[in-house]
């Protein structure tokens, strides 16, 4: 669906403090006025005036049934019932229109095909349609862009219209919803925590385990080299420490013998 986002301002609130003290041809006369008034799109507060309320049982009911056209209809609906209303204005229709482009995007998720448009709006060639996408635009009402090729509007953002009495409880179901899939996103969530800490702890005590397993194999080597060491036959110590001494005794004895051969000589 497409993003929502708020008119900058309350441009109805003026109408409204007007309508408060307004009857008959001035109230009818001032909700013309306010169907044609640029930036104004939402209209369920004036519609729940007493005053306004007190028009749809009078001769002015279709006064009355306009603006609840406005504030919840579309351009199709208005053309449906067009003999029962009063006629539009060219910047009424185009409002209207406008308030229309909005609905159809609440309710095709963001993508708009043209063929749809030029049938809702009641527009007979692409130029006049785009042209009046574009205006709509700057009104601020919805953002987005035309995709010539593929001949649909895209819709990234719009205004939210006037809600329904009727239309809560479905509101109400679709929050509901929403806040159970927050709940299971969030006990899903919850779960990888657990899962994430349980994997830290088991890597924890894997690395203690192992620096301690290194630990005892290290004092296992020095202990097994003492050992060697203190097992060694002395009686094999001893007679390598004599042997030098031996050998350097038989090295003299060579020493004389070649000196008396010498002397002979």
């Amino acid at each position: 669906m497409a993003g929502e986002q708020k008119p900058p301002n309350n441009p109805l609130e003026q109408f409204i403090l007007l309508a408060k003290s307004a009857k008959g041809a001035a109230l009818t006369a001032l909700i013309s006025q306010v169907l044609e008034a640029p930036g104004v799109y939402v209209f369920g507060e004036l519609l729940e005036l007493p005053c306004v309320q007190e028009l749809s049982d009078g001769p002015n009911a279709g006064y009355y049934r306009l603006l609840n056209m406005f504030a919840y209809g579309t351009y199709p609906d208005y053309t449906a019932n067009k003999e029962a209303l009063p006629e539009l204005s060219a910047a009424q229709r185009n409002k209207l229109k406008h308030l229309t482009i909005v609905s159809l995007a609440a309710q095709m998720k963001q993508c708009i095909p043209y063929s749809v448009l030029l049938r809702d709006l009641d527009v007979k060639n692409l130029r006049e349609l785009e042209d009046l996408i574009i205006e709509a635009v700057y009104t601020d009402i919805f953002q987005g862009k035309l995709d010539q090729r593929n001949q649909l509007l895209e819709v990234d953002l719009c205004i939210g219209r006037d809600i329904q009495r009727k239309d809560t409880s479905s509101i109400v179901k679709t929050l509901q919803e929403w806040c159970s899939g927050c709940e299971v996103v969030l006990s899903g969530i919850e779960q990888q925590v657990i899962r994430a800490d349980q994997c830290r702890e088991n890597s924890i005590r894997i690395t203690q385990q192992m620096d301690a397993e290194v630990l005892n194999i290290k004092k296992t080597l020095k202990a097994t080299a003492s050992t060697s060491a203190q097992d060694v036959d002395p009686h094999l110590m001893d007679r390598d420490a004599v042997q030098p001494a031996d050998q350097r005794q038989t090295l003299k004895k060579i020493a004389k013998v070649r000196g008396l051969v010498s002397l002979r000589h």
